[in-house]
């Protein structure tokens, strides 16, 4: 008898969506410096770059707005009520545009990973709270755009991380229940959506938490590199790294 040839059932994985910044690229430092761009255009002093990746996860303009606040001395609500606020994120926006691709890198085997993921014929999705065409950017200047089949930022999906509407939508769109489905992000707020979408979480140990250990968020599994995703046997369901 013939050997019956793999279905797409075979898969371990029909969905895999992504978080972005900390995920599949390193973005901190020309978030930073255009962050720096504009604080220095409205003669606000400059924000450390450690300060700025502390700040990251939540959207561009918040972490924008925290740094207006923590540069002028007052608060974000103060910040983003002000009349100066629109002018501030439009200059932001075109700095951030300028910036894009010139300090940032996809991780380690993040293009091979997507590669082979398309090859086995799984649906590839990014699910980010970064604005979409911030993120549309990003991904063009390091040739990623092409390989994504869904792309939403904290602007297009229905609601931003950690709420589950933007996960939710993905298994809708492309008909896939959750436990076919994983996300892979990199931190609290990435494990805390997929949570509350009930779908499987994966955690990269490198990445952007706010300076916490992701352990901490106990997802299915902390790996080091999204090449995890191509190894044989692995349970999306079980964590195999703990904290040293």
């Amino acid at each position: 008898m013939d050997t019956p040839t793999p279905t797409p059932a075979a898969r371990r994985f029909d969905l895999v969506m992504f978080d972005l910044d900390g995920t599949l690229v390193a973005t901190a430092p020309e978030i930073a410096d255009a962050v720096n761009d504009t604080l220095r255009r409205f003669a606000l002093p400059p924000v450390g770059e450690a300060q700025a990746t502390l700040w990251i996860g939540h959207g561009s303009h918040r972490l924008l707005a925290q740094a207006v606040a923590s540069a002028s001395g007052t608060d974000v609500a103060v910040v983003r009520a002000a009349p100066t606020w629109a002018l501030i994120a439009e200059a932001f926006d075109t700095f951030y545009r300028q910036r894009c691709g010139t300090r940032s890198a996809p991780y380690p085997q993040v293009r091979q990973t997507l590669d082979a993921l398309l090859s086995q014929g799984v649906k590839l999705a990014v699910v980010t709270n970064k604005e979409h065409r911030h993120a549309q950017t990003v991904l063009a200047a390091h040739h990623l755009d092409g390989l994504f089949d869904l792309v939403l930022g904290g602007d297009t999906a229905p609601a931003p991380k950690p709420d589950p509407g933007g996960i939710l939508h993905c298994l809708d769109v492309f008909g896939v229940r959750p436990a076919r489905a994983l996300f892979v992000g990199d931190s609290s707020i990435d494990v805390a959506a997929a949570r509350n979408a009930r779908v499987p979480v994966w955690a990269l140990s490198y990445g952007y938490n706010g300076g916490q250990p992701i352990h901490a968020s106990r997802p299915e599994r902390v790996i080091d590199g999204l090449a995890a995703l191509l190894e044989p046997g692995a349970d999306a369901n079980r964590i195999t790294r703990e904290p040293p």
